[in-house]
């Protein structure tokens, strides 16, 4: 299908696809309303932003572990099965976590979340995996990669900001509750979609014993390996997460540098809030420009990390919130641009049987860098360095992606005219 397809068009004309975007709006509006409460509470609780730290460690650190197995399961099971249950086992969990924390017994909240993460390791992969399935053609998969992530951001700026609003008005409980029913709506959402998933074609019954079966990774890691735009795409996700420390900046802005009336959460909310706007503005104006030219895809990933680098530079020197909040809106618009672009490319470079592995050593590469940036930023801030002068420095850290990619990255593509190397369904 070429030529392009609009959003009304996807929506309305693709029923498959229509019910995995309405699953995650309700899932992430459900995240982020509960995010800034966690949040809050941990820095109000214990006055460190290494508490901050430690818990956005626990939500992403564990699937470089876990996103081998991940990737081998999501190409050997049915993914849209995988992910219904992955969303029933996280209902349970943050229903635990509201009885834990009523309880007043907040150190259980570090497993909690770290066994969250494990189903989002083997959420994440298979959805990212199963996307070129739902659609027809490369045309309805640019609308989609940009639809998706035009979603997510447009769901952190208004579950961020309700989120605070919400504790305020209604309490933290409430908000958890809400985020713990919102899985259990994404996965009925999940059960009602009807699609053909290739990969299972010929593929033998999983066994037990497979999942002590390294053949199927290291095929996996080999088949990255082999493909220099494929170990690119993946650095260019890292880089991402090489950015990491915003985790834990954004609620130190809010805590430290501009509290509203002396409280932390909705200024918090607030600059969370931008951030999904940034994210939410970068996919509409970058991918109208990309549009279908294989050229503007690499630099459009270039564009976004000095975009990331203009816009933390300026808020380490915002003189009130609104600049703060226009500063990091510049910033995320950079790195969802990247996000967009890096996961279109991924997926017309990957064949499909391959595809659930590829995704979870993408998202692995990822979560890795992130985890060690935000980590570094909650040390920092406690060793006594301001949130102005970590974000200087995050903004100064995205010129190194920025030049590797420039460097040693494009010039892989030099005179392609596609870089898709199977159809999707391939």
């Amino acid at each position: 299908m070429g030529g392009n397809v609009s959003y009304w068009q996807l929506v309305r004309g693709n029923r498959n696809f229509r019910l995995l975007w309405l699953a995650q709006i309700v899932s992430e509006i459900g995240d982020w309303l509960y995010a800034v409460v966690l949040y809050d509470m941990l820095l109000q609780s214990t006055g460190k932003a290494s508490a901050v730290a430690t818990a956005v460690v626990l939500q992403v650190l564990p699937q470089v572990l876990v996103s081998p197995l991940a990737g081998v399961v999501n190409d050997r099971l049915s993914r849209r099965t995988v992910m219904i249950l992955t969303d029933i086992v996280r209902f349970a969990i943050i229903a635990c976590m509201l009885f834990v924390i009523r309880g007043g017994q907040l150190y259980m909240i570090y497993p909690l979340l770290l066994i969250e993460t494990v189903m989002w390791a083997f959420f994440e992969p298979g959805r990212s995996a199963m996307l070129p399935n739902l659609v027809r053609g490369e045309a309805e998969l640019r609308t989609a990669n940009t639809l998706s992530a035009v979603t997510w951001s447009f769901n952190l700026a208004v579950g961020s900001a309700l989120g605070g609003l919400l504790a305020v008005a209604i309490g933290r409980d409430a908000v958890l509750a809400i985020n713990s029913i919102s899985f259990l709506v994404s996965a009925w959402l999940l059960w009602r979609i009807r699609c053909v998933e290739p990969h299972l074609t010929g593929a033998p019954p999983m066994r037990a014993a497979d999942l002590f079966d390294f053949h199927p990774m290291m095929e996996g890691f080999r088949y990255i390996w082999r493909d220099a735009k494929l170990v690119a795409l993946m650095f260019a996700k890292a880089g991402i997460g090489l950015l990491g420390a915003h985790h834990v900046l954004l609620p130190l802005f809010g805590e430290r540098v501009f509290p509203i009336s002396g409280t932390a959460v909705l200024s918090m909310s607030l600059l969370m809030a931008a951030r999904g706007v940034g994210a939410l503005l970068g996919p509409f104006a970058g991918m109208r420009w990309v549009g279908e030219s294989v050229n503007r895809r690499r630099l459009a990933i270039l564009a976004g990390f000095f975009a990331s680098a203009i816009g933390y530079t300026a808020l380490a020197a915002a003189p009130n919130l609104y600049a703060a909040m226009a500063s990091i809106i510049i910033a995320h618009a950079g790195m969802s641009i990247i996000w967009v672009v890096q996961t279109l490319m991924m997926q017309l470079q990957t064949e499909d049987r391959f595809r659930g592995r590829v995704f979870s050593a993408d998202f692995a590469a990822l979560v890795l860098m992130l985890a060690i940036s935000t980590h570094v930023g909650g040390l920092a801030s406690d060793a006594g360095i301001g949130p102005r002068a970590i974000a200087l420095f995050v903004g100064a850290l995205s010129l190194l992606p920025a030049a590797i990619w420039l460097v040693f990255a494009m010039p892989l593509w030099r005179g392609d005219n596609a870089n898709s190397r199977k159809p999707l369904a391939g």
